[in-house]
């Protein structure tokens, strides 16, 4: 309940913080620069963060006392150098980066999104650096402070567009974006640290390269995810101005129920499936995972549902001011009636997948993670249409693909699952 006081809280905002945008900026170019460079940055931001999370949440809580602390204090060190590093390195390759990121963004609004992309790589190194509290906070089931990370960068992303706009122009949103981000790692940084005794930890004897290594088949799993709105991103911007721009105003729609139903979902099942795991109770978590999914499917069914029907009303009755005019009003719902399925399959992917990571069973999620940017850029150049109506179909249909891809993978080797060893629990 907390993690859904926090999602709600932070996606409710969330709309606030896309109606600024639509009011200030609306479907133009300048608009499309701010997408192309924030979109994929959140994206790796993400990575970082729950990769972290669903690597070592386990490992810690495996240990305890000052064999934690340890470990917490090597892995906080570890990846204050990984995230630096990628921040660098995305602020150096921006030029570049941004060729790939948005190939057919109107040149004049190119070294805008150069500079938003610049800004907004020194709140990746917040992040990766934040991860690590994170884990350790999940670990002690204390989630009131990473529950409100959305929020906090949502407000302080409204108060730099407010309050900078006349003085920096686009480039308010990134400098708001980067300073939430390092707000809410000062928060996590402060929580995690609270009652911690230092004093008493040795050095953790886990080499780095071993801690460096844990992460990597959820970033390869969270990299294909992320690869397929990023390539639907980047073609986008061949569709004429404002496309980009729209798709992301699409994402919010699906982001909210998305964030509802992942996020509390598998951030709390996670300690408890690992737990069972490390009891062998196989069985229960199977039946707890089953029961979720069937859950979350008539969930997202649903709301897709409604969500498609109402679309057009709802997108005018949020957005339609300033320079988000009734023009931007019919692209967006154009783009969200391909974008808005896309629900269904990530939701689903996204929990049956992490519930699969908390089970130490990685391979399935990551070749289901292969499928829906495969997919998509198959049908995407395939039909090569700029028709909003079929931007966002390629990502919808990929994660559906990747879904029952997983789904059938999960049924078919679950019994050999328990046939192993240690599976069950010994009757004595």
């Amino acid at each position: 309940m907390t993690l859904v006081a926090g999602v709600l809280t932070g996606n409710l905002l969330g709309f606030g913080r896309v109606a600024v945008t639509a009011y200030l900026l609306g479907t133009h170019s300048r608009a499309d620069s701010l997408a192309v460079g924030m979109g994929p940055i959140d994206t790796l931001n993400s990575v970082l963060i729950n990769s972290v999370v669903f690597a070592f949440v386990p490992m810690l809580t495996a240990c305890s006392g000052a064999e934690r602390t340890a470990l917490f204090l090597k892995l906080s060190r570890c990846f204050l150098w990984v995230s630096a590093v990628i921040s660098a390195t995305v602020a150096i390759g921006a030029p570049w980066l941004m060729r790939v990121l948005a190939p057919g963004l109107d040149p004049q609004y190119f070294p805008t999104a150069v500079t938003v992309l610049r800004i907004l790589a020194v709140s990746t190194m917040a992040a990766g650096a934040g991860g690590v509290q994170c884990a350790l906070l999940y670990t002690d089931r204390r989630f009131a402070p990473t529950a409100f990370y959305q929020a906090a960068l949502n407000v302080f992303m409204m108060i730099g567009a407010l309050s900078l706009w006349k003085l920096l122009g686009v480039y308010a949103f990134a400098v708001g974006y980067t300073a939430g981000s390092w707000a809410q790692f000062a928060i996590v940084y402060f929580a995690a640290r609270q009652g911690l005794d230092t004093s008493a930890a040795a050095e953790s004897e886990i080499h780095w390269r071993e801690l460096l290594a844990k992460p990597a088949f959820f970033v390869v799993y969270a990299v294909g995810l992320g690869l397929n709105i990023t390539f639907t991103r980047a073609y986008a911007t061949h569709a004429g101005p404002g496309m980009a721009a729209a798709l992301d105003y699409c994402m919010r729609g699906v982001g909210v129920p998305l964030a509802i139903l992942v996020n509390p979902i598998s951030n709390s099942l996670l300690p408890e499936i690992a737990r069972l795991r490390s009891l062998f109770r196989l069985r229960e978590a199977f039946r707890l995972i089953d029961r979720t999914i069937a859950l979350a499917a008539l969930a997202a069914v649903g709301g897709c549902a409604f969500a498609i029907a109402f679309r057009q009303p709802a997108i005018a009755l949020f957005f339609q001011h300033g320079s988000f005019t009734a023009d931007s009003t019919r692209l967006v719902a154009a783009v969200f009636l391909g974008m808005g399925p896309s629900l269904i399959g990530w939701s689903l992917l996204e929990i049956g997948s992490r519930s699969l990571f908390a089970l130490d069973r990685p391979w399935l999620p990551v070749l289901a993670a292969i499928v829906p940017v495969l997919l998509n850029v198959t049908l995407t150049l395939r039909l090569h249409s700029f028709r909003p109506e079929w931007v966002g179909a390629g990502p919808s249909l990929g994660l559906l693909a990747g879904f029952a891809l997983l789904f059938l993978m999960f049924r078919g080797t679950r019994q050999r699952w328990l046939e192993q060893p240690g599976a069950t629990p010994s009757a004595g």
